[in-house]
């Protein structure tokens, strides 16, 4: 099975990349059009079976443990829209894109694999703008509702549902949204985590009966 990991820097999967054997890598670098660019030039490039993002992220639940890693089912570009006499709108709620609208469903870009890899399931926003603002966060959660925030993982889904490849967003938490105290994170636990769970991934993919 041909199989590519993504991640925005090269710190996030460092444990794997030292350990991988025949698994291609692709660093995208930081953000949405980074990660969009680079991922489609590489699918262009060559044909994968599976493709898993491997990353950090901030969540915005106090229920989950710093560290913990989670695959995510939805993710949304959750900045993407307009600002109207002070209200926050998406383009879907403006008319610009339809809902069910390719490759959106029901207004997020879904997941829609059906392996089972012994993870939570949360779903995520996507930001271009990480902020400390309370007023911002508010808003995300009104609207969203969601376990998680980074700034790649909804233009990863939609590259993979735009292209017709398998794909998985794999993520650990490595703090609270809107804590920007970096003494308060837990870096080394989230990327120790997250290499674990996706070395053993990948060895599941690569070799499904073992």
């Amino acid at each position: 099975m041909e199989i590519l990991v993504v991640a925005a820097t090269e710190m996030e999967i460092a444990p794997f990349i030292l350990q991988k054997k025949e698994t291609d890598v692709l660093i995208t670098g930081v953000g949405a059009p980074a990660c969009m660019y680079a991922l489609t030039k590489r699918l262009q490039q060559k044909k994968y079976d599976f493709v898993v993002q491997a990353g950090i992220a901030g969540t915005f639940k106090n229920s989950y443990s710093l560290g913990e890693t989670f695959i995510v089912k939805k993710d949304v570009f959750a900045d993407l829209g307009i600002y109207e006499s002070g209200s926050f709108f998406t383009l879907i709620e403006k008319g610009f894109i339809q809902k069910n609208e390719l490759p959106y469903k029901n207004g997020w870009l879904n997941n829609e694999i059906e392996e089972k890899f012994m993870l939570t399931i949360v779903d995520a926003i996507t930001v271009n703008t990480v902020t400390d603002k309370f007023e911002q966060t508010e808003i995300f959660i009104k609207k969203f509702d969601p376990d998680i925030e980074t700034m790649e993982g909804a233009a990863f889904h939609y590259v993979c549902i735009n292209e017709g490849v398998r794909f998985l967003q794999l993520r650990s938490i490595s703090n609270f949204v809107g804590d920007r105290n970096k003494a308060n994170w837990k870096m080394k636990e989230s990327i120790q985590n997250l290499n674990q769970h996706l070395q053993r991934i990948v060895d599941e993919l690569v070799t499904p009966n073992s």
